[in-house]
């Protein structure tokens, strides 16, 4: 009989990690029969955790991480995460993590387990960056842009996030038919990062009192605070509202009639994919990671931070009849079926897993 690969996805956790429904869909796809999965993260908060557990599989609260400094006792620090992955017989660790640490696949190299990271965001250049990279036996980019971070490492593929469809669909949900209001909504964690100062700024400048924001994301921080001020000082209090945190979006984007992304930065924002599977319209600023996703509709991208250029795209889509906005979903629909697939983004992962498990 075969020896299964015993595969082990570290996240910090699953409440405030956005890459953690990816990896739920890739932890429940992956053939059980060549693949044996755990997965390790730092504590058991969120709503989120409880469906990951549900999946069945082994499930380790535990930090694979340590903090880098003092460097002379980190080789120390590190051993618990080591025997951590000895006594699990860890074949392969894939990172989910977001950070430069490389404590983690330094313990990985001292437990003979290969290291894989997925490359998230578009954070790059600092010393701890290089080491993590240069120690990885893979890395997994998630945009085209990404590559220039890693000139020199072979070991590298774009494997581009891909998303349940079936799941993602609005067939599954009535479409409120009030044509009264038009109504906007973008999903984020609200930091400031996500610019959504550009899109509130954006609806003052449009100048219509008929067009509505849904914000769905934590808004219990600084950065949500500063946000409501805004909305307050604009006198957009009717027309913007925050929804706080919620687990299951599709049915907030069914009734959507335009989902925005005004974000800075951005690895690969699956909030854009979720609502183009949902057949929702959406606008993007131009940045590398949504670029990428929305790189055969450059009509639908805006410079970013340009609140100016965003409030005309905004009435370019306000101004088009129901029936030009359903072609407009129909199409980025069908178009996240073809290049975000989830079953070409598991075959990717399996394939990769068991050439590097050939390997060791």
């Amino acid at each position: 009989m075969t020896k299964k690969t015993r595969v082990l996805y570290t996240i910090p956790n699953f409440d405030t990690a956005g890459s953690g429904k990816v990896l739920y869909d890739l932890a429940k796809g992956l053939d059980k029969t060549k693949f044996e999965v755990i997965i390790a993260c730092t504590h058991n908060k969120g709503a989120f955790f409880k469906e990951v557990e549900d999946l069945g599989l082994p499930m380790h609260i535990i930090d694979a991480t340590v903090p880098l400094r003092p460097y002379f006792s980190l080789i120390s620090r590190v051993k618990p995460f080591k025997l951590f992955l000895k006594e699990q017989s860890i074949d392969i660790v894939h990172s989910w993590h977001w950070s430069s640490d490389w404590s983690e696949v330094l313990a990985s190299r001292f437990a003979n387990a290969k290291f894989v990271f997925t490359k998230k965001a578009m954070s790059w250049g600092n010393m701890h960056w290089k080491l993590r990279s240069f120690l990885s036996h893979f890395i997994i980019t998630v945009n085209t842009e990404m590559k220039m971070f890693f000139p020199y490492k072979k070991q590298q593929q774009l494997i581009p996030f891909g998303l349940d469809t079936a799941y993602y669909n609005s067939d599954l949900f009535l479409k409120d038919d009030d044509c009264s209001v038009f109504k906007i909504i973008t999903v984020a964690n609200l930091v400031a990062v996500k610019g959504i100062e550009t899109l509130v700024r954006a609806i003052k400048n449009t100048q219509k009192s008929d067009i509505f924001l849904k914000v769905i994301g934590d808004d219990k921080n600084e950065y949500a605070n500063y946000l409501k001020n805004l909305v307050k000082g604009l006198g957009l209090e009717n027309q913007i509202s925050f929804l706080g945190k919620e687990n299951d979006v599709r049915s907030f984007l069914a009734q959507a009639d335009l989902y925005i992304i005004p974000s800075k930065k951005e690895g690969m924002p699956m909030a854009l994919i979720e609502a183009m599977a949902m057949q929702v319209p959406v606008l993007g600023s131009n940045i590398p990671g949504i670029h990428y996703i929305l790189k055969d509709f450059e009509n639908l991208l805006f410079e970013v931070e340009n609140d100016d250029m965003l409030s005309e795209k905004i009435l370019m889509m306000y101004h088009k009849s129901s029936e030009e906005r359903t072609t407009i979903g129909k199409e980025l629909r069908n178009y996240s079926e073809v290049h975000f697939s989830l079953n070409s983004f598991i075959s990717a992962h399996e394939t990769l897993y068991s050439n590097l498990a050939r390997n060791r």
